[in-house]
């Protein structure tokens, strides 16, 4: 596939602070995995702490959890919304 499509990542609450941005797109060629787009955006976010932040985060794919699936497994097709959701307090 030569076309870039995009990926749409929307940070929560400290990822949020942490990226300083809700939003942000992802240019891919294809499918990626999630380990290699978390690398990414953490690339884009240099002397943040964004790297530590979206390790503690739950992550959606789509509308479907994560889990504790290795990251590296998690096909993230093109088109696709990756929310990283740090946890909350509280209950």
């Amino acid at each position: 596939m030569n076309e870039t499509q995009v990926i749409l990542v929307r940070y929560w609450a400290a990822a949020r602070s942490a990226a300083g941005t809700a939003e942000e797109t992802v240019d891919v060629r294809g499918p990626v995995s999630l380990a290699d787009l978390r690398t990414q955006v953490v690339d884009r976010h240099p002397g943040s702490r964004l790297g530590d932040v979206l390790a503690a985060c739950s992550v959606l794919v789509g509308d479907q959890p994560v889990s504790s699936r290795d990251p590296a497994t998690v096909t993230v097709t093109p088109g696709s919304t990756v929310e990283f959701l740090p946890p909350f307090a509280g209950g």
